[in-house]
């Protein structure tokens, strides 16, 4: 199973965050997914992911679709919420789709506000 994911991973162009997305215990982390948008037909669906499918009122997607931000935002993260997200985005034809791989840390802390760090590319 690892090879497949693997081989998939490289043929739809995977990407891989290189700073992890920082957020507090107890205050809501965005997961940055942005892409290109050069006709609003050009995107299909979306999904993310992490281990099973969960079903949570805390995990919204707040973006715009047709406007290419489909990020993810966590309301009142937990420690346990921490790890590695996919941000999977199907665009019609071959090798097309667009795949990020995000890290989320979440830490204890004592600030408040919503957090935020989208890695820069």
């Amino acid at each position: 199973e690892l090879s497949w994911v693997l081989t998939m991973g490289l043929l739809l162009g995977l990407t891989v965050s290189g700073c992890p997305v920082r957020g507090v215990v107890g205050q809501n982390v965005t997961l940055p997914c942005k892409y290109r948008v050069n006709h609003q037909n050009d995107v299909t669906t979306m999904c993310w992911g992490r281990g099973s499918c969960p079903s949570s009122h805390r995990y919204r997607s707040e973006g715009n679709l047709a406007q290419g931000d489909v990020s993810l935002t966590i309301v009142n993260a937990a420690e346990a919420d921490g790890g590695m997200y996919c941000c999977r985005v199907e665009i019609p034809g071959w090798f097309n789709d667009q795949l990020n791989n995000l890290e989320i840390v979440i830490e204890r802390g004592d600030s408040t506000g919503d957090h935020a760090v989208p890695p820069e590319s």
